[in-house]
């Protein structure tokens, strides 16, 4: 028999989700070894996003894929801060593939942004994400720094390029070395072995408007038109890391465009803490914003209250519809 009304009735307006949904994949099972620093690297990643990003474009959904006790009661404060606005938390690890499958069916925005739980995000990373987005009608994904992709992942892109008027396609050695050893030694690439791999593979550069990108895209960071991701969902998940290029394939199968920013929005940090040189303003910056009460949650986040008010709202339920 139900006591009363159920006083969410009352509630006349639920405010809409935010446009974007960051989607955050974590995985960290034990912390030692290969994962010794990683939720270190965590914290610096949930804290660049919070740092760098404006509040109210996006809501945070952060899967985690079956880590240890120490990183759930982490996400479980972060979210109990109001800085993670939907937390999943899976009981054993599913696989990136599958984990993706939830993840970006369940994310509520118009797009998703998509980063590892290892990315860095630097200051106008969204913003320069979703112009691509909106340039590019077609694109499928968008990752925020230059990348050296291999041609046959970008073959949409390409034909899709040579059929349009205003948009100026380029071959060879256009992005600098420098860039791109800064991203493969951070996937712990030997120099001999990233030389070899950038001597092999062209750069493909599109420019229309005075923008430029490259074609290709890293499913390690990438934002993506929710439309276009459930274009191409399910991805088969077999193996917890096995046949993450599936997605690759399927964007571009379907014939959306997979392209990538020409300046540094984000950057790859791997297993390790980022030295000083490596990050603008220090790791530090990020931590600290990190570690710090999310402004826009107000006094009504703040935990004694919340308890007096959920006392006073059970004493007067009692009284108005049990006695």
């Amino acid at each position: 028999m139900r006591i009363g009304q159920n006083p969410v009735k009352s509630v006349e307006h639920i405010p809409p989700p935010a446009p974007v949904t960051v989607v955050v994949l974590v995985y960290i099972p034990f912390l030692s070894g290969y994962y010794a620093e990683s939720l270190e690297v965590l914290k610096l990643c949930l804290g660049s996003l919070q740092a760098n990003t404006p509040q109210g474009e996006y809501d945070l959904l952060v899967f985690d894929n079956g880590s240890c006790a120490a990183v759930r009661e982490y996400l479980l404060a972060e979210q109990a801060a109001g800085r993670i606005q939907h937390l999943w938390l899976s009981e054993r690890n599913l696989g990136k593939p599958a984990a993706w499958n939830a993840a970006f069916a369940a994310a509520p925005g118009e797009a998703v942004a998509y980063a590892d739980s290892d990315v860095y995000f630097h200051p106008g990373w969204l913003q320069a994400s979703l112009d691509a987005l909106r340039a590019f009608p077609k694109a499928g994904m968008v990752t925020a720094m230059p990348m050296l992709v291999p041609q046959k992942y970008s073959s949409a892109t390409l034909s899709w390029a040579k059929r349009q008027r205003g948009i100026k396609l380029e071959r060879g050695e256009l992005l600098p070395w420098e860039d791109f050893w800064r991203h493969a030694r951070s996937l712990g690439d030997t120099q001999e072995q990233a030389r070899e791999f950038y001597a092999q593979n062209q750069a493909i550069r599109l420019s229309a408007k005075g923008r430029h990108y490259y074609a290709g895209a890293a499913h390690f960071q990438f934002t993506a038109p929710k439309a276009a991701l459930q274009a191409v969902l399910p991805i088969p998940a077999e193996r917890p890391m096995g046949r993450v290029r599936l997605l690759d394939e399927s964007m571009n199968k379907a014939g959306y465009l997979r392209l990538c920013t020409a300046e540094w929005h984000v950057q790859h940090m791997g297993n390790t803490l980022p030295s000083h040189e490596d990050l603008p303003g220090g790791p530090d910056q990020a931590l600290s914003r990190a570690e710090k009460p999310a402004q826009s949650a107000g006094i009504w986040r703040w935990g004694p209250l919340r308890k007096l008010l959920q006392r006073i709202h059970g004493w007067s339920f009692d009284r108005l519809h049990r006695n």
